[in-house]
């Protein structure tokens, strides 16, 4: 009974262990791209304010160009470089708290393969 309780709490722990990797995992490509998109942003905006005020600027949606006013461009690299901002704190946020739900697994998982020999042995003998 008890061997039965060990086993179905180390599939539970490795479970949670498969789910927290692969939020981590996700979150960590969605930074990237965040900080990717805030630095394309920024060196748009410091090519924008080195042109004169009277430079004809084009704005790019999808295959067309349409011409812009310089102060509407770079409002808009401005708000995506905020918004970039915003998200890439956010994203930290939750990747600290994936990271502290890690551990935490982590740790469950070492507390019970030291309560329980056997299945530390059974788990290394799958593994080889």
């Amino acid at each position: 009974m008890a061997d039965e309780t060990v086993r179905t709490a180390f599939i539970e722990i490795q479970g949670r262990m498969i789910e927290t990797t692969g939020k981590l995992k996700q979150v960590q490509i969605q930074l990237r791209n965040k900080e990717a998109e805030k630095k394309r942003a920024y060196l748009t905006l410091e090519e924008l304010k080195q042109l004169a005020e009277d430079t004809n600027t084009y704005k790019s949606i999808g295959r067309t160009f349409i011409l812009e006013p310089k102060s509407v461009l770079m409002e808009e690299q401005e708000q995506k470089f905020k918004d970039s901002e915003t998200a890439i704190s956010s994203l930290q946020t939750s990747k600290e708290y994936l990271e502290k739900q890690m551990a935490e697994t982590e740790n469950n998982l070492r507390e019970l393969l030291q309560q329980d020999p056997a299945l530390a042995r059974q788990i290394m003998a799958l593994s080889v």
